[in-house]
Parts: C-alpha cells; structure tokens; sequence
C-alpha cells in the first residue's frame, strides 16, 4: 500500500499508461523506465499484466503502445463527462447566448467530449470528438497554460505547430509569452487561430488533476473582446459547477 492509502501497483500501471500516452502513445522500456522511475523487472511485470488486459500492445519494433481495451473505457468515460456536464453547458450557453464547449487535453491533443450550440442563426459548431491541436485553440491554450513551459515545449515539439489562419501562433517562444498573459489574466483567447472569423474565451475547469477546458465560442462579430466582462464570469461559474459534476462521491 502506498503512503496515501493506495495500492501501489495498481498506480504504478497507471503511471505506465500516462507516460505512454504522454509520449504520444508509444514509447520502449528504457523511456518508461526513465519517466517513471521504476525498475526494468517491476515495468516488465506491469506491462505483461497491461498486455494480458488489453491495455498495452506490442509493437513489431518490440515497443510498447496503448491497447485497445483503452478505447472502450475512454467512449464510456467520454459519454459520461458529455452527461454530467451538459446542464453546467446548457446553463452556460442561456446566460452568453453562445456555443459553449468541454474538452479534454487527450495525449498530446485536445479532444472536444461535449457541446451546446448557440440558438443563433449563426453559430460555432465543433463535433463531439474531433481531435484539434493544442496551440491554436483557446480550450487547447488553456489547458497548456496549466503545465510547466518545458512540458510545454515536449507536446508542440511532438505534435507540431501547424497554421490554420494567419494568426494561428506558430512559434514556441510567443507560445510560452501567450500562456504566461492566459495564466496572469485567468483564461485564454483564440482570436480567429483555428478559424478565420471566430473568437473564443476559454478557461480550465479547476482541480489538481483536472485536464479539462470550458469555453464559449462564436463569430468575432458577436464575441468582442470586450464580451470577456460577462462572458468570463459565467465561464468562471460553469467551471465551478463542473468541477464538482466530476469531483464525484469519494470515500472518507
């Protein structure tokens, strides 16, 4: 048993299996070791129970990926985020009047796991699941503004840092400039960086190991900059409702 009550293979495998996913799915032994710490014997141990699971798969370069079993546990985590936090959106979304969004920082990407659309005629719209690249998102920059730079640094230099609009940040040094201002100033801005004509206020649902984002998006016509008086606050409070939508029932 661990210090905290725990039962330490059991957080040793996870630990496994973030460091893989961490590295963008893959990694050998000799990574995991480093990253983790952990004796070569002991991950040698860990990872024939993960590979029995179906947790872990071999590759033919003898390295190690994510399983399949994975996946099925990620669609049903996926469905019921999308579940506890749809009145916290739906709450959101009649207070702004605009499209508002939940997503996860999913490996080295950013997954959108659930939506309300604006009522407007015109309106943002994200489909449930697509995969977007952290750095030119505002729910992407605002979960990167919750690492340290140098972790930072590791995903774009893994995902890289491709230009969607001509104001889509593509160097690593106004990156880490960007996030210092989300992280003084409390959220983040996408100014049309995905999409020409769209601007977005985002901000990190709280927690210690919350990797999930809130946003409000719609077209720069509507959202000024100036909307972050009302719109913020109501990101705030919606944070604070799905911090404790996903904050569950823990044993005493």
């Amino acid at each position: 048993m661990t210090d905290s009550g725990g039962v330490q293979s059991v957080e040793r495998a996870f630990e496994l299996l973030e460091a893989l996913g961490d590295r963008g799915g893959e990694a050998g032994i000799s990574e995991l070791a480093e990253a983790s710490g952990l004796a070569l014997p002991t991950i040698h141990r860990l990872i024939r129970t993960l590979l029995a699971l179906g947790y872990v798969r071999q590759l033919p370069s003898r390295r190690y990926a994510l399983g399949p079993g994975l996946v099925r546990l990620g669609e049903r985590a996926s469905a019921l985020m999308a579940t506890w936090a749809r009145p916290a959106l739906e709450h959101l979304e009649r207070s702004v009047r605009e499209t508002a969004n939940l997503a996860i920082l999913d490996g080295d990407m950013v997954t959108y796991v659930a939506q309300v659309p604006s009522r407007h005629q015109m309106r943002m719209f994200t489909e449930v699941g697509r995969r977007v690249y952290p750095h030119s998102t505002g729910v992407g920059k605002a979960l990167l503004a919750q690492l340290p730079d140098d972790q930072v640094i590791d995903i774009v230099r893994r995902t890289g840092m491709p230009r969607y609009t001509a104001t889509t940040i593509v160097d690593e040094a106004a990156l880490l400039t960007d996030l210092a201002a989300i992280r003084a100033r409390g959220y983040s801005i996408d100014e049309g960086e995905q999409e020409v004509g769209v601007r977005c206020f985002a901000i990190a649902v709280p927690g210690p190991s919350s990797m999930t984002a809130v946003s409000v998006s719609g077209p720069n016509t509507r959202i000024t900059l100036e909307s972050a008086e009302w719109i913020v606050p109501a990101l705030n409070e919606s944070a604070q409702a799905l911090q404790e939508a996903f904050g569950g029932v823990r044993d005493a």
